[in-house]
């Protein structure tokens, strides 16, 4: 059973610049928007990558860690296509196949990690949650229950006065900030590469690619 991460936060927010010190042979990146990553990078990015894709690379597992960048689009964009669709079923195919791809995620075998990128939303009383489309994932579904790890991305100040992009996992009321009491710090730099290792630390998986055999040649992930 692979584990889903989700990361949550604004445009802005330092999501996919989280990406940057992963190497080419550690993560495959599905783009949904298509769009370029804020740094220069040769990671492999499937771009406007759709259910059926994303469904079908993981199925196949050939690696240890995924990320979906930005996967909010994946409802938003399939809610324009389907726009002059009149009636609540098309809501409801929308939900299940949103619900469907978390599924096929934690399918994955136990040393894969799926983090999800994901906008917020606030729901009347003030607190933080996944922007989603409809009521069905949010109330029959409640998305962020099935994430172990879920982690708010923000910009902060740092001691220099600067702006400082962080990753917070502490749930202070309002957000969805959560994961295993000393898993992760409670605010860290935002290093997608750095929380990978650290859920693979804490649950004894195995490395996000295998180390060189005697030839100098990695084990195909």
């Amino acid at each position: 059973m692979g584990n889903l991460i989700m990361v949550l936060g604004k445009s802005g927010s330092g999501k996919s610049t989280s990406l940057r010190n992963f190497r080419p042979d550690e993560v495959g990146v599905f783009s949904v928007a298509g769009k370029r990553l804020p740094f220069r990078s040769e990671l492999p990015i499937v771009q406007h990558a759709g259910y059926q894709r994303i469904g079908e690379i993981l199925a196949a597992n050939r690696r240890r860690c995924y990320v979906v960048d930005d996967a909010t689009y994946l409802m938003q964009l399939d809610n324009f296509a389907r726009a002059k669709e009149t009636g609540y079923g098309k809501f409801t195919d929308m939900a299940v196949a949103f619900q469907q791809l978390l599924q096929r995620a934690a399918w994955t075998d136990e040393d894969t990690n799926v983090f999800f990128l994901m906008h917020p939303d606030v729901d009347d009383m003030g607190r933080e949650k996944p922007k989603t489309i409809g009521k069905m994932l949010d109330e029959k579904l409640c998305v962020e229950g099935l994430f172990p790890i879920v982690i708010d991305a923000r910009v902060a100040q740092g001691e220099d006065g600067r702006p400082r992009h962080v990753f917070v996992t502490e749930n202070d009321g309002t957000n969805l900030a959560k994961a295993p009491i000393d898993m992760l710090p409670p605010t860290m730099d935002n290093d997608l590469r750095e929380v990978d290792g650290l859920i693979r630390e804490y649950w004894g998986m195995k490395p996000i690619v295998d180390a060189p055999t005697e030839k100098g040649e990695a084990n195909e992930a």
